[in-house]
C-alpha cells in the first residue's frame, strides 16, 4: 500500500527531539528520510538513556523509520557528498542554532541559488529573525519564557514544567506542517521557500484561553492546578481509593451529572445553575463534591459516570495506559526489530489516513547503518 508521502526526499540535519520529532512524522507518512549524523558521536542523543545494549532507547524512540549516514561536514570529501545528496532532496530539515548551517555554506539563502524548489525547514529556539534568534534553548527554558510555567501547578505552589517536553513536541509538529504546506505550494507553483519556526511562537501560540483571558480582561492568569480557569465542574477529585478527573463541560451534562451523583439538589440552587454561575462558585461547588465523590472508589465513579456519558478519567500511571485497550486498539503500540537490540516497542502513528496510511516499518537506524544504501539509491554509486 502507498504512503502519502512516499517519493518524498527528506535530508534530516536534526538532532535530539524537535527535529528528530518532525522528520519522524514526515518517515512515518513514507517519506525517505535519511539521517545526517557526525562520525563516531552521531545525533546527541544517542547519549542519552536509557540504553539498551548500549543503544539509546531515548534515539530509537523518535529515529524509527530513518537511515543514516555519518558525514563530517568540515571534510571536504564528506561536504562534497552532502551537496549531491542535497541536490537530490525535496527537503532539508535542520535544528541547529540560526546561523550555523550558513558558517557550513549550506543555509536557505545559499541552497536556492541552485535548487530553487527545495524546502527549507529550520527549527530553532527562537527562530530566525528578531532579537533572541541566536540565544541557545532547551525544552524548559522555551517553557519558562513562553509563559506556559506561569500557568501550569499548583496556586500555592513553583511554577510547574509540563511533563513531556512539550515545546520541543509542538515545534516539531508545526514544523512539520510547514514542511507538507510548502510541499503543496511547490506541486502548485514549482517553487520551493523556507520553513522557520520557533519554539517560542510554536508554544506561545497554543495559550489559547491564557492569551485571550488577558487580552479581553486586562488580568494576568495565574496557576490555578487541575480546575478549568472557565468551565465547573471541571477539575481533578480524590475518591476513596485515588483520584478521578471530571469534566463537566455544559449545563446538560450537569443536569446529568447531578442525577447520578445523587445530589440532584444542586439542580435549584441558583449559585450553580449555568456554567457562568458554577464557574464564579467554583471553591463552593468542589467543596459540595469533594464530600460526595470521597464516598465512591474511582472504578466505582468510572462506571457510573461512564454509563451516563460524563468525561471522565482515572490518573493512569505509564504502566497503565502502554496496556490501556483503546490504546492498543487503534494500534499505538507497535514492535520493530532494531539490528542491533532486537525487539524493541515504540509509540504508533497517531494520524489514520484511511487511503495512504503511516506505518512504523522500521526501527531507529545503528550510526552509518545505510551509507551504502544511501550512496547507491541517492547517488547511483556502486555498493561494494
Amino acid at each position: 500500500m502507498e504512503k502519502a508521502l512516499q517519493g518524498v526526499k527528506v535530508l534530516d540535519f536534526t538532532r535530539v527531539l524537535a527535529g528528530p520529532f518532525c522528520t519522524m512524522m514526515l518517515a512515518d507518512m513514507g517519506a525517505d528520510v535519511v539521517k545526517i549524523e557526525r562520525p563516531n558521536v552521531g545525533d546527541d542523543s544517542r547519549a542519552f538513556g536509557p540504553f539498551v545494549k548500549n543503544e539509546s532507547a531515548y534515539f530509537m524512540c523518535l529515529n524509527r523509520n530513518k537511515k543514516s549516514i555519518a558525514l563530517d561536514l568540515k571534510d571536504e570529501k564528506d561536504m562534497e557528498i552532502c551537496k549531491k545528496l542535497i541536490s537530490k532532496a525535496d527537503v532539508v530539515v535542520e535544528n541547529f542554532r540560526p546561523g550555523t548551517m550558513e558558517k557550513l555554506g549550506l543555509g536557505y539563502d545559499e541552497l536556492k541559488k541552485s535548487y530553487p524548489k527545495i524546502i527549507y525547514a529550520a527549527v530553532s529556539g527562537y527562530g530566525h529573525t528578531g532579537p533572541y534568534s541566536k540565544r541557545p534553548a532547551y525544552d524548559s527554558i522555551i517553557q519558562a519564557m513562553s509563559g506556559l510555567m506561569s500557568i501550569t501547578g499548583q496556586p500555592e505552589g513553583y511554577p510547574t514544567r509540563v511533563g513531556a517536553s512539550i515545546a520541543d513536541i509542538i515545534a516539531g509538529m508545526y514544523t512539520a506542517f510547514g514542511v507538507l504546506v510548502a510541499l503543496y505550494y511547490r506541486q502548485v507553483t514549482g517553487i520551493g521557500q523556507k520553513v522557520d519556526v520557533a519554539m517560542l511562537d510554536a508554544v506561545f501560540s497554543v495559550l489559547e484561553n491564557a492569551v485571550t483571558r488577558y487580552f479581553v480582561t486586562g488580568e494576568v492568569p495565574e496557576r490555578i492546578g487541575n480546575r478549568h480557569p472557565s468551565i465547573a465542574p471541571f477539575t481533578l477529585y480524590k475518591t476513596k481509593d485515588s483520584f478521578i478527573m471530571i469534566a463537566v463541560g455544559n449545563d446538560r451534562l450537569w443536569e446529568t451529572f447531578c442525577g447520578v451523583i445523587g445530589r440532584a439538589d444542586l439542580l435549584s440552587d441558583s449559585r450553580f445553575t449555568t456554567n457562568m454561575d458554577r464557574s464564579n462558585n467554583w471553591k463552593l461547588l468542589d467543596y459540595i463534591l469533594e464530600d460526595v465523590i470521597k464516598e465512591r472508589t474511582t472504578e466505582e465513579w468510572m462506571k457510573i459516570l461512564e454509563e451516563a456519558g460524563i468525561p471522565s478519567a482515572p490518573i493512569n500511571s505509564i504502566d497503565k495506559v502502554v496496556k490501556d485497550p483503546q490504546l492498543i486498539s487503534r494500534e499505538m503500540i507497535v514492535k520493530t526489530m532494531h539490528t542491533a537490540v532486537g525487539e524493541f516497542l515504540v509509540p504508533g502513528v497517531p494520524v489514520k489516513l484511511s487511503k495512504t496510511p503511516g506505518r512504523v516499518e522500521k526501527a531507529a537506524p545503528i550510526l552509518d547503518e545505510h551509507r551504502e544504501e544511501i550512496l547507491s539509491t541517492w547517488l547511483g554509486y556502486n555498493r561494494g
